[in-house]
């Protein structure tokens, strides 16, 4: 019978003792400097008298309420996790490559050779590097020589003599630099005269058609800067 009156009354101590205790800690946060601030700050957590958060036999902080604290204070929860955001590519600005420009120029045949010859004079290899000096601001993606005769011989004699023209003119230009892949001829021979037909008649014929004795040379390619 004293046993268990005992332990009732042992019971009932450690009752009033944790009444006691929390009334007392409410207390003490209520008479604490700066516990309103603290409070509001740190979710209303229970707090003791050097205002740090009391906390359980398991570490869990408190409440008023005597609940365990689910809001975020810097004494009971760790710091929040920032999430990962997937940090996006640059766009790097595309840059259109120079659109190409075409340059043309018509050579005087009779400058570049002796009559009936395919053999370059000292002036025609002045003329072409005049105008080499005139393309040098163009990258030359491609250059096409085209040869002219007039109609003084036969078609077959005009085309081949159109054809060893402009084949002089190439192997000139890739000895002053020009990529041999990058240049094409062609020779047209008496096919597309300047002259009308009937012009030229007489003495003076030779000098008539010069303008068909030509080379037409085409430059394609994208400007440089200099």
């Amino acid at each position: 019978m004293n046993n268990s009156l005992t332990k009732k009354q042992m019971g009932l101590a450690v009752s009033c003792a944790m009444a006691l205790y929390f009334v007392t800690g409410a207390a003490i946060a209520e008479s604490f400097p700066g516990e309103t601030a603290f409070n509001a700050a740190h979710q209303s957590y229970l707090v003791d008298q050097r205002g740090n958060a009391v906390k359980s036999g398991y570490g869990l902080c408190w409440n008023a309420a005597t609940d365990p604290a689910k809001g975020y204070t810097a004494a009971c929860d760790p710091a929040p996790v920032a999430a990962y955001v997937e940090p996006k590519p640059q766009q790097v600005a595309a840059v259109a490559p120079p659109a190409p420009v075409t340059r043309r120029v018509t050579l005087d045949a009779d400058t570049l050779f002796d009559f009936d010859k395919a053999v370059l004079r000292p002036e025609g290899r002045l003329a072409l590097d005049d105008f080499l000096v005139k393309i040098k601001d163009i990258n030359p993606e491609m250059i096409m020589a085209v040869g002219h005769t007039d109609r003084i011989g036969s078609d077959g004699y005009n085309q081949r003599l159109s054809e060893k023209r402009v084949a002089s003119v190439k192997s000139y230009l890739v000895g002053k630099g020009i990529e041999p892949n990058r240049m094409n001829t062609e020779g047209k021979g008496e096919t597309q005269p300047v002259t009308k037909a009937g012009e030229c008649v007489g003495a003076n014929v030779i000098a008539c058609l010069q303008p068909d004795r030509r080379v037409e040379i085409e430059v394609t390619g994208p400007l440089v800067a200099l």
